[in-house]
């Protein structure tokens, strides 16, 4: 009998195992669905809603061509899909298509025959007052690229500064900031270098969303302004956007190609203050950087006495279509980023700044750009500090000194865990 126990068992076993393992990929299956429908952006929430807090509303939206749902569908669709009273879009720097290169003024345009486009980055960057007073909410939603110079955080500052002229709502619909896990870093910004590249009192890199920062900057700038924010649902700040499950990028800007150039964009736009090429007018913008002036291969052993985690230097040549050094061959480095949980922009940018300044100092050209790269940098502390080659360590131990005193000031800034 004990045998015969036995064989019914191992039977038993044989006849329940496939069943068991059934089971449990079909609990991996609901699991993983149940993930990939957990993150929902501000847009979505408020679709789901149906819009119920916009009804009746007279309706205006700052947006642009980037800003959709889940589905792909564009934002100002899904309002007119569930009945909302839209009566105008603004759209900010690159324009609502996003065919505005950097800097191009953009001009006010249309949809159909039905809805006005107003350019937020024309004759004027701030909404006009007497055309919000023929609204009752101006809703912003716009896909940020993490890093404070970025101008859509402009744009919403002045936003929301004309809604509390106008005395009416402004609605966040909350979108992710793509590089949230990056520990925040960079110089915070001084009052006296506030620009439209650099909008407030944030680090360089500030691991905030839209959302966040609305509500930073209402409890600081703005306490009398009616101020909503749509969250989003699902949503991590230890998460790359794009880990999160039904993340859908779209460029949101015309030289933001894609994720890895967006992870790279903060370690390189400082370049923008600078006579070398930030990689505009190439197919790798923010991706690479050179100037005629460059010997890559001295650049490359500069570089790597930093022993920066997370990133690799190659050496490269490239001719800019646009921009700066349009058609002149230039030498210079792409970057590629092979760990990103250890990568660490502001440090990598730190050491390219430092070893540009060290072997090129007069052809670099800080001092010919310095105000523009001291908006940028949001002080001149760091641009002093590039050229007189400081250590990079002593550079880094000042911006976290800065990082800890903002944080401790700012510990009611997230809405997320």
């Amino acid at each position: 009998m004990p045998n015969c126990r036995k064989l019914q068992g191992h039977f038993l076993m044989k006849r329940t195992a496939p069943l068991f393992f059934l089971l449990f990929f079909l609990l991996l299956v609901k699991t993983s669905i149940a993930r990939a429908e957990a993150f929902r952006y501000g847009l979505d929430v408020l679709d789901a809603q149906k819009c119920f807090q916009l009804q009746g509303k007279r309706v205006g939206m700052i947006t642009n061509a980037a800003a959709v749902s889940r589905s792909g569908e564009p934002g100002y669709r899904v309002l007119l899909r569930n009945g909302v009273d839209l009566k105008f879009l603004m759209a900010p720097e690159h324009g609502f298509s996003l065919d505005y290169e950097a800097g191009k003024k953009v001009d006010n345009a249309g949809i159909g025959d039905s809805l006005k486009i107003w350019s937020l980055y024309g004759n004027s960057r701030k909404p006009d007052i007497s055309l919000l007073k023929t609204i009752d909410v101006l809703i912003f939603d716009l896909q940020d690229a993490g890093v404070r110079c970025y101008t859509y955080i402009s744009t919403m500052k002045l936003a929301m500064e004309a809604c509390n002229e106008a005395g009416i709502v402004f609605m966040v619909l909350d979108r992710p900031n793509p590089l949230a896990p990056i520990p925040v870093s960079g110089f915070v910004l001084e009052p006296r270098f506030e620009s439209f590249v650099g909008a407030a009192e944030l680090p360089f890199i500030h691991g905030m969303s839209v959302g966040e920062i609305a509500g930073w900057l209402q409890k600081r700038r703005f306490p009398g302004l009616s101020l909503q924010i749509v969250r989003m649902q699902g949503y991590r700040r230890d998460r790359f956007a794009d880990d999160l499950p039904g993340f859908c990028f779209r460029p949101p800007s015309p030289n933001l190609h894609d994720f890895k150039t967006l992870l790279l964009y903060p370690a390189t736009v400082m370049l923008e203050g600078t006579d070398v090429s930030e990689g505009r007018g190439t197919e790798a913008p923010f991706r690479m950087f050179g100037a005629p002036f460059i010997d890559s291969k001295a650049l490359i052993r500069e570089l790597e006495t930093y022993r920066l985690p997370g990133v690799k230097f190659y050496r490269t040549t490239f001719t800019p279509e646009r921009s700066k050094f349009s058609g002149v061959e230039c030498e210079g480095i792409r970057l590629k980023v092979t760990d990103r949980e250890r990568f660490d922009p502001f440090m990598t940018s730190t050491a390219i700044l430092l070893s540009l300044q060290k072997l090129w100092p007069e052809q670099t050209g800080l001092y010919r750009h310095a105000a523009f790269f001291d908006q940028l940098a949001g002080t001149d502390r760091y641009r002093l500090m590039i050229q007189q080659q400081r250590p990079i360590a002593e550079i880094l131990d000042a911006v976290r000194a800065q990082v800890r005193a903002f944080d401790a000031a700012s510990r009611d800034r997230f809405l997320y865990p």
